[in-house]
């Protein structure tokens, strides 16, 4: 049997790298789950939960993604902005769908045929996740990184995606990613304009999506028309160690010492990930570091943290 007859995705698998960006094209817009009544009920069932997150079309690239709720609130509850994302001057964003066991089925027959090929080269994956993004037309998403491989799916209107390798450290420093794994701090993942030049640029329409690595700095902005998307995330062994190297190396930063950059020194890198997961053992389920619950236990689905 094909990779083809067993995916909702068309994609070079041999080719595949999971530390490399990828294009790729899907079989998903029809989906019914992903229609606009159905995702209005499914906002109807976040309500007073921390399952939704939004904001208005004021924001721009340089927001910081983690206050541009309350910086730039929306006029619309996050249903209403659902029900009409194309006047809304909304952004919403439905968190861990695989919490509503409608979702967690979507969630699963994407993720399930794809497993066996993610793992020939990526091998041990868990806590897989959906996320369902609404937007209106002419709106951003802030400059950010994510704790997850990532395969974004473009199911309604048309946006440009500027994503940045996981490796540029020009864009986003290692030790911006050290205090974003050890505390989920991006203030310093930090926008500039001349960063556009250095991006992989992707004009996403319905049926195409990109595969961004773990902490590839992305930046989003839709055209003309509302856009809807949804995207599948999930870690693996190899995201594991190293998002607790990058939890070590925050802490000997804090105590004023300079550890070597990723991946320069296999043998502190190695030092690094089994005295940061001893760290993690010791303080526990809930302990701080990490700030993901990825980097604590692997749970076959995310935690709504």
């Amino acid at each position: 049997m094909s990779d083809k007859t067993v995916s909702v995705i068309d994609m070079d698998w041999d080719a595949f790298d999971p530390w490399r960006i990828q294009p790729f094209k899907h079989r998903l817009t029809e989906h019914p789950l992903l229609q606009t009544q159905q995702l209005v009920e499914l906002g109807k069932r976040c309500r007073g939960t921390k399952l939704w997150y939004a904001f208005n079309s004021d924001v721009t690239a340089g927001t910081d993604f983690d206050d541009a709720a309350s910086l730039f609130p929306t006029s619309k509850s996050a249903v209403d902005s659902l029900r009409d994302i194309g006047s809304a001057k909304a952004w919403v964003l439905l968190r861990h769908i695989q919490a509503d066991p409608l979702y967690r089925e979507l969630v699963d027959a994407v993720i399930n045929p794809m497993k066996p090929m993610i793992e020939r080269k990526d091998p041990g994956l868990y806590y897989r996740a959906g996320w369902i993004f609404s937007a209106s037309p002419n709106t951003a998403t802030p400059f950010h990184i994510d704790r997850s491989h990532v395969f974004l799916f473009q199911v309604r209107g048309t946006k440009t995606v500027y994503v940045w390798d996981a490796d540029d450290r020009v864009v986003c420093s290692d030790r911006a990613r050290d205090c974003f794994h050890f505390r989920h701090d991006l203030s310093r993942t930090l926008w500039k304009e001349e960063f556009r030049k250095r991006a992989h640029v992707f004009q996403l329409s319905p049926g195409t999506g990109v595969y961004m690595p773990l902490t590839s700095p992305h930046m989003v902005e839709t055209s003309q028309e509302a856009s809807t998307t949804i995207s599948f995330t999930y870690n693996t062994d190899a995201t594991r160690r190293h998002g607790r190297v990058h939890v070590m190396r925050e802490m000997l930063c804090k105590l004023g010492l300079s550890p070597p950059d990723i991946g320069e020194n296999q043998v502190f890198d190695w030092a690094a990930f089994a005295a940061a997961s001893a760290i993690v053992v010791c303080h526990g389920p809930g302990g701080h570091p990490p700030a993901c619950p990825s980097l604590r236990s692997k749970t076959a689905y995310a935690v709504a943290d």
